[in-house]
């Protein structure tokens, strides 16, 4: 198993100690899931490093972030991502699997092949989270074995989420939800 007790993030990451926390749990468990699936070698370094990057901007000030993305429509709680992939191809990373799943992990893409599914799992069902914790677990769980049937789980269970908490649907994740039908 990789070592993500040591993880480095880029110089440009602004995390704290709980995101810090919650970026060790999300790379601890996509790296278990690529283990116990034994997915190719490379493909298991995209799902690791996607992990590892996915949120090392999330404690930024929303002013650097929207600087960097440079899109006024994007709602600030959504910046994180698009950032991130930002800084991360202006320094020189090309693997348009993990820029991709970085750069829409908070939304979804229908576009997302194994590396952006495993992340959009593996954020919402990290150990670390309050919510619902033996129902989660038992998704982590089932990611190996059966990887589309958790992720569809996965999709319904936030997009259901979202509108009980009375959230505007992003359109991406209204085109996964029905991309998945």
């Amino acid at each position: 198993m990789s070592d993500v007790a040591s993880i480095e993030l880029p110089v440009w990451a602004k995390v704290g100690p709980k995101r810090l926390a919650h970026i060790r749990r999300v790379t601890s468990l996509i790296v278990s899931w690529a283990e116990e699936m034994r997915i190719p070698a490379e493909e298991h370094e995209c799902w690791h490093d996607a992990a590892l990057f996915h949120d090392c901007l999330r404690d930024a000030p929303v002013e650097e972030l929207r600087e960097i993305v440079g899109d006024p429509d994007i709602p600030d709680p959504l910046l994180h991502g698009p950032a991130a992939a930002t800084l991360l191809a202006r320094g020189g990373e090309t693997r348009s699997a993990v820029l991709e799943a970085v750069r829409w992990h908070t939304v979804g893409c229908r576009a997302w092949a194994s590396c952006g599914r495993a992340l959009y799992m593996a954020d919402y069902l990290e150990p670390g989270r309050r919510f619902e914790q033996a129902h989660r677990a038992d998704l982590a769980t089932r990611v190996a074995s059966d990887f589309d049937g958790t992720f569809r789980e996965v999709v319904r269970e936030r997009l259901e989420w979202m509108r009980r908490e009375g959230f505007e649907l992003p359109s991406e994740t209204v085109r996964l939800w029905e991309s998945l039908q």
